[in-house]
């Protein structure tokens, strides 16, 4: 049985993390590889009812309690999904994971950092991905595209988009952060260019990460 990866997309609202994990799933079932793209919050049934809560603005919702639910649906995620697929020996690529928490939570939030890997050790129940993109984009430039999809399919800004711009300049300097910290797991690829450049570089990455533990 092929050996079974594990990939995420991260980033700033509007980077183009789900469209790109879409692509990238494509991509590779087109030469043969078994691939699940899912995301978070949600990927499961529990993680979906989690999700309408984590992201609904109308909701108030307490720094530990917002922490404590993506936990809650990352916990689910992990052994309901991410584990039986990776087992399978599938390719998993998923649009956020551990590193969003540690950087909306963390630095946007201002939740202990330290307590709070403990916690994400906790939920993901030691699960680490084999490699990590991060898509780099102005947060201006992020907002202006959610703003323009949110007025393209009617609905308002979600708890995270609706948030001022300094949340979101302290959310990309915690990814920035976990790259520098972890430069054999995260890449940082510029995410303000065409989509097919962007994809381009993906797939690049991503084949040299299966050359190198799938030869």
């Amino acid at each position: 049985m092929a050996k079974g990866l594990f990939i995420t997309l991260e980033g700033v609202e509007g980077s183009g993390k789900t469209t790109q994990a879409a692509i990238l799933g494509d991509m590779l079932r087109q030469t043969g590889r078994r691939v699940t793209v899912t995301h978070e919050p949600g990927g499961t049934r529990a993680g979906e009812t989690i999700r309408a809560i984590f992201l609904d603005p109308a909701v108030s919702l307490d720094v530990a309690a917002e922490l404590l639910l993506v936990l809650a649906d990352r916990a689910q995620h992990v052994r309901e999904k991410l584990r039986p697929a990776i087992a399978r020996g599938e390719i998993v690529i998923s649009d956020r994971y551990s590193d969003s928490t540690t950087a909306y939570q963390g630095y946007g939030r201002g939740f202990d950092l330290k307590l709070l890997g403990e916690l994400n050790r906790l939920a993901s129940d030691g699960m680490t991905p084999d490699l990590t993109i991060v898509l780099d984009l102005q947060v201006e430039k992020g907002l202006e595209r959610t703003r323009a999809r949110a007025r393209g399919t009617g609905r308002g800004s979600d708890r995270f988009e609706g948030e001022r711009a300094e949340f979101h300049r302290k959310v990309r300097d915690g990814f920035l952060a976990i790259a520098k910290a972890e430069p054999e797991r995260v890449i940082v690829l510029d995410a303000d260019r065409p989509i097919e450049i962007v994809s381009a570089e993906i797939r690049r990455a991503v084949d040299d990460l299966i050359k190198r533990l799938c030869p």
